[in-house]
């Protein structure tokens, strides 16, 4: 599968597609997907000046990317969903990746479900472990969008339940407030 096949599957665009190549794929079950790290890759201007390496966390993103090329591949209305992490375990950062390395990433489904996968994913370069990592996938509706504009996901359509869970932003009092309340006894 081409860099042009992935753009069919996968709605990450560059800066943030991270897979230029599928080598390898066994339906719900395995991929295998090339990474060619370039030095004019943006992040690299800031991490780190004079030692460009790449972040782990895109490593992970890669890996993740990935597994959605073969999870996407099984879903007919694929233009109408997003694939969202919903977890990330046991995540580990063996081998600095630096411009000019391959990234090789295989990743294998450890467990499948309609709207939802578990994967493990190992990335090297040169046969040398650089990243691994268990992430977790679901299939969430793509927010709908008006005519010409950016679809802007809300958290609801990506994690319904998280509404429960984190405090509303307009429940936080301003900073200027608690600055304020703190500096109440202090004058004295």
């Amino acid at each position: 599968m081409d860099i042009v096949e992935i753009m069919a599957i996968l709605p990450h665009r560059y800066p943030f597609l991270l897979i230029d190549r599928v080598i390898e794929m066994e339906r719900k079950t395995r991929i295998v997907a090339i990474k060619n790290v370039t030095a004019n890759e943006p992040h690299f201007t800031g991490h780190f000046p004079d030692y460009p390496i790449m972040p782990g966390v895109l490593m992970v993103e890669a890996i993740a990317q990935a597994g959605g090329a073969l999870l996407l591949t099984e879903i007919p209305d694929r233009d109408q969903k997003l694939m969202v992490f919903t977890g990330i375990d046991n995540a580990k950062f063996r081998k600095a990746v630096v411009p000019g390395d391959q990234l090789r990433i295989e990743v294998t489904v450890l467990n499948w479900r309609r709207t939802a996968v578990k994967m493990l994913g190992i990335a090297t370069v040169d046969g040398v472990v650089a990243c691994e990592a268990t992430v977790t996938c679901m299939l969430v509706p793509r927010p709908a969008k008006a005519a010409g504009e950016p679809a802007k996901p809300s958290i609801e359509a990506i994690a319904p339940k998280a509404e429960a869970a984190v405090p509303a932003i307009e429940s936080t009092p301003p900073v200027a407030e608690i600055v304020a309340a703190g500096n109440e006894g202090s004058h004295g």
